[in-house]
């Protein structure tokens, strides 16, 4: 994301939010910890394979890219649908700003495409916190630097995306939080909970389940999806935090 002001608020049912910038530094890796439980840990209570580390898929592509390094930046709301695609994958709604191209470059941006992007593997690992939250904060994410298609000149690695399908058991009065930039579209039951697209500096929106449960969906003691889509697309910053009161994640694919 480039150096640059702006306002955000919510746009979805019991989603919050607010904004700040950033100005810490901590190192981040393809295989991203915030401390705490070990590997494959279960926090108590959740079933076998269920942990705190948020597996997936991170996207390295050039800086040329149409998506990547455009003059046009800002907050970009409505790039994606309301509803996850039947591939899982976050649907071209066109967004309100100008921070995409079209329709064919962003269906790029969390597939495979050989000579546009490529594909490794990354774990998120959150970190429990003392009021029963669990939390990854990074304030200088860059797990791609030197990976991939390199730095290209640059300091960092500025052109990723990173894609992390999980489940977890819906008990009540869970909340996920994201905090970051640039673009962050997160669906939970396959509804959009989370839109934060565009090129921008920091942003934060809550989901609230118990808020969302009846348009989303969510029954106490059911298990659901949390699909996760993450771009960072402009330097020269890139912040990503997670805080979650769920206790549990099982990876998906």
């Amino acid at each position: 994301m480039p150096g640059m002001s702006g306002t955000g608020s919510a746009t979805s049912t019991g989603v919050t939010g607010d904004e700040d910038a950033a100005d810490d530094e901590s190192a981040g890796k393809l295989d991203v910890s915030g401390g705490g439980m070990a590997e494959g840990g279960m926090a108590d209570g959740g079933p076998p394979g269920c942990n705190n580390a948020l597996i997936g898929v991170l996207r390295d592509f050039h800086e040329t890219h149409p998506d990547f390094e455009r003059d046009q930046v800002g907050e970009d709301y409505g790039i994606v649908g309301p509803l996850l695609g039947d591939d899982d994958k976050p649907v071209y709604a066109g967004g309100s700003s100008g921070t995409t191209t079209d329709q064919a470059s962003f269906d790029q941006w969390f597939r495979d495409v050989d000579g546009v992007n490529l594909a490794l593997p990354i774990k998120v690992t959150l970190a429990p916190e003392g009021d029963d939250s669990y939390v990854f904060d990074d304030r200088y994410f860059f797990p791609a630097d030197d990976e991939g298609f390199g730095n290209e000149g640059r300091d960092h690695n500025y052109h990723f995306t990173v894609e992390i399908h999980a489940s977890f058991e819906y008990r009540g009065g869970e909340v996920f939080t994201f905090r970051g930039d640039d673009d962050l579209f997160t669906y939970v039951n396959g509804h959009l909970g989370i839109d934060l697209g565009g090129v921008h500096l920091p942003l934060t929106r809550t989901i609230d389940m118990d808020a969302v449960a009846d348009e989303f969906g969510l029954e106490i003691g059911n298990n659901y999806s949390l699909d996760f889509f993450f771009a960072e697309r402009h330097s020269t910053l890139s912040n990503f935090r997670i805080e979650t009161s769920i206790q549990c994640f099982t990876p998906v694919g």
